[in-house]
Formats: C-alpha cells, sequence, structure tokens
C-alpha cells in the first residue's frame, strides 16, 4: 500500500511538471519583424547606407505594442559625429512604431537608433533592447542649411525659398570633382547672379556661410592693366555682408553689418591676412587667432587658382568670428576684446543695415552688391557697369547658409566629405 502511495505521487509530479513545462513552451515568441527607412532595410547583418534623409523609420513587430512605452525615454537616435541625440516624434500604433525625426537629417552621416529594455508589448513583454547604426545618403553636409545653392545648371535654392530673380553671363561648368556636378562659372566683367530678400539669409544671432571657390586670375585685370580684386558674393556690401579676395591674394574677408542691439548696426572685417598676428602682437583689436601661413606660401598659396573651401561663423553664445579654410581654423575676433564702453561690446548677431538706393536687399554672387545698388557706381574698382571693377572671375559651387554656428567638427566633416 506505501508503494502504489510513492507511485502515485511520483506520476502526479511528473505530470505537473509536464504541464508546466507545456505552459512554458507555448508562451508565444515576440521579435522585430522589420525595420525601414523610406526603401532601405535597416536590419540587416551589416550597418544600411544610402538612407534619404527625409524618410521616417518605421519598426514592425510579430506583436502589438504597448503604445506608453513607445516614447523618446525609450527609443533614441544619436548622431555620430558629435553624440547629439535628435528629438524625435514617436507614434505607435498596433505592431507598427513610426519614428520621425523633428528635423531633417544631415547628408552623409552615420546615426546610432536604439531601442531600450523599457518598450513593451501590449501584454507587458519586454521587446527587448537592440540597435541598429545607417548612414544617410550623399556627401557629408550638417543638416538644418536654411539655403543651398548647387548651381547644377541653374541658381534656384534646393532647401528653401531663396531662388534667383536673375542671372546675367553666368554658365555651369564642371565643379571640383564628379560627385560636385557643376558648378557656377563668373566671366569677370558682367556675371552676376541676383537673390531677393537678402536680410532673411543674414538676420540671426548665429550664422555660418560656407561655400567653395576657385578664382581665374588670367586676364583679370582693372582699366590700368594691373590685377583686379574678386568680389565674390556681397549683400548690399559691408551693409550686410561681403566675401572678397584682394587682388594679390594676400589677404581675404567677410565684412558684415553685426545689431548692436540698440536699433544701429555695425560693420566689422573678419580678415584673414595669414599673417600669424593677434591683438597681443600688432593685429587688430578683437583678434584673438589668425593663422601663420608665412612659411607656407601665405593666402596666395591656399587660394589662387585652385578650389578651396570656405566657412565663416558668428558664434553669439560665444561672440566670435571664425574664419575656415580647407576645414581649418584660420582666423577669429572675439567681440568681448573690444574695450568697456565700445558699442560692439553689445553686439547681439549679423543684422543687415542697409538703405535703398545705396544698396538694395539682393544677395548678388559675383560682385559686391546687386545691380540696382549706387554705392560705389562711380569707382573704377566698384561700379557693376564697369568691366575692369573688381568682378568676380572663376567658379563658385554649394553655397549654404545656416542660421546656426556649425562646430569645427562638422565644418572638417564636410570639407573632408566633399573635397
Amino acid at each position: 500500500m506505501k508503494k502504489s502511495l510513492l507511485f502515485k505521487s511520483f506520476v502526479l509530479a511528473v505530470l505537473a511538471f509536464a504541464v508546466f513545462q507545456g505552459c512554458k513552451d507555448d508562451k508565444p515568441t515576440y521579435d522585430l519583424e522589420s525595420l525601414t527607412a523610406g526603401s532601405v532595410d535597416l536590419n540587416g547583418a551589416i550597418s544600411a547606407s544610402g538612407v534619404n534623409p527625409v524618410a521616417d523609420i518605421v519598426a514592425t513587430f510579430t506583436e502589438g505594442i504597448d503604445a506608453a512605452t513607445a516614447t523618446s525615454s525609450n527609443i533614441t537616435l544619436v548622431r555620430d559625429y558629435d553624440g547629439a541625440s535628435l528629438p524625435l516624434t514617436i507614434t505607435a500604433a498596433g505592431r507598427t512604431i513610426t519614428i520621425n525625426p523633428d528635423e531633417d537629417l544631415g547628408t552623409g552621416t552615420l546615426y546610432k537608433l536604439s531601442f531600450g529594455a523599457g518598450v513593451k508589448y501590449s501584454d507587458g513583454t519586454a521587446v527587448g533592447a537592440f540597435e541598429r547604426t545607417f548612414t544617410t545618403a550623399g556627401t557629408f553636409a550638417p543638416a538644418g542649411a536654411i539655403a543651398h545653392w548647387t548651381f547644377e545648371d541653374n541658381a534656384q535654392d534646393q532647401v528653401g525659398s531663396f531662388d534667383a530673380s536673375a542671372s546675367v553671363g553666368v554658365t555651369y561648368t564642371a565643379s571640383r570633382n564628379a560627385a560636385a556636378g557643376k558648378a557656377a562659372t563668373f566671366d569677370g566683367d558682367v556675371s552676376i547672379i541676383e537673390i531677393p530678400n537678402g536680410d532673411q539669409l543674414m538676420n540671426s544671432s548665429n550664422f555660418t556661410l560656407s561655400f567653395w571657390v576657385k578664382t581665374n586670375s588670367d586676364g583679370h585685370v582693372d582699366a590700368g592693366g594691373n590685377p583686379a580684386g574678386q568680389f565674390v558674393m556681397g549683400l548690399g556690401a559691408f551693409k550686410g555682408f561681403q566675401f572678397e579676395i584682394t587682388s594679390n591674394y594676400t589677404w581675404c574677408k567677410l565684412a558684415a553689418s553685426y545689431d548692436l542691439g540698440d536699433g544701429n548696426t555695425a560693420a566689422e572685417d573678419l580678415w584673414f591676412p595669414g599673417d600669424g598676428k593677434t591683438f597681443a602682437n600688432g593685429g587688430w583689436q578683437g583678434w584673438d587667432f589668425c593663422k601663420d601661413l608665412t612659411a607656407s606660401g601665405g593666402v596666395e598659396g591656399l587660394i589662387k587658382d585652385k578650389w578651396a573651401h570656405i566657412v565663416c561663423v558668428y558664434n553669439g553664445a560665444t561672440r566670435q568670428g571664425i574664419m575656415y579654410i580647407n576645414g581649418e581654423k584660420m582666423k577669429s575676433f572675439d567681440f568681448d576684446l573690444w574695450p568697456d564702453g565700445d558699442a560692439k561690446r553689445n553686439v547681439t548677431g549679423l543684422k543687415y543695415g542697409g538703405v535703398a538706393p545705396e544698396v538694395v536687399n539682393e544677395l548678388a554672387f559675383g560682385f559686391i552688391q546687386s545691380r540696382a545698388g549706387t554705392l560705389w557706381d562711380t569707382e573704377p574698382w566698384g561700379g557693376y557697369d564697369i568691366p575692369t571693377a573688381n568682378h568676380f572671375k572663376g567658379q563658385l559651387d554649394d553655397v549654404r547658409i545656416f542660421h546656426k554656428a556649425l562646430t569645427d567638427d562638422e565644418i572638417l566633416l564636410m570639407y573632408n566629405s566633399e573635397k
């Protein structure tokens, strides 16, 4: 009798374990079914590439998702080069989570998408943390440009509404490399492109101007047969901003109009002579850095008749203006180094300060101002109608304007990607 009871207990225990094990094995297995950005699969064995910078990211699972857990605290998208976590709009419906970055992604940029353990299925089961990386299509460029002119057979703005209203004497020819396509080519006599509403391009506490330029000094002379200067571009000259290169290529500069915070404006030059001088050793007021190029051919050796990538930045937080050439910092000034009481200690950003008819609110590529302005009309170097004035002769490509201060890393990555 005792053996019979022991045997029955053993049988019951075996049956109970089998039932428990069966229930455990019957629990459904959930998984990520697909992860895409537009038409690109992000769930492959290797990091995806060629992702459209404006594509939504869609994750589809084998089971419904608890929408309350699909949040930015559990799902992140991090830009690789600076570790910035991008703001996201995340929507969950059924088995699908849609991730929409609140800003366009930068081109040619590596990103890391992470799902944390806090994301759960509708029955409370954790999705399980995972990460995927991908690179957006194109060459690297920081996101957030308000205008970008690529000059692919036209002068239309590719990201904003700053299309050319007029173009005279400009042709479109091969740029610095095959990937860059074409560039706008200026003849040095009459070539000009005019962009309306130029004040909207520069009225900002932070500002970045980025462009590729190649001068052509061959036969570019003034009325006396001497080398002429290069007015690469200008928005009402120093009443807005201008970029120019001197006739002997010993310096280049961005002159710009700054908001003094009291309704007035004042001009200041981000001037780069390549002599290594700062305010502390013979340079001008406020200069806190100037790269010394005297042993390597000066500014001429860097930019004359060769492609150069030039970026000019104003950072409202640090109150510094900085120039980069070919990815390297060349010159900077700091408004906080002006004397106490100087109005420029109160600068709040860039601001267009022009008044018609002296200058007109149009950005000109190829000259210091648009044709409608009267400033310097009679000067042999400053009148548009004078063929031997300082018209730009050469090529211009990939002009971008940002209302933010690009970082050292962004500028170097952009140069290396596009050169």
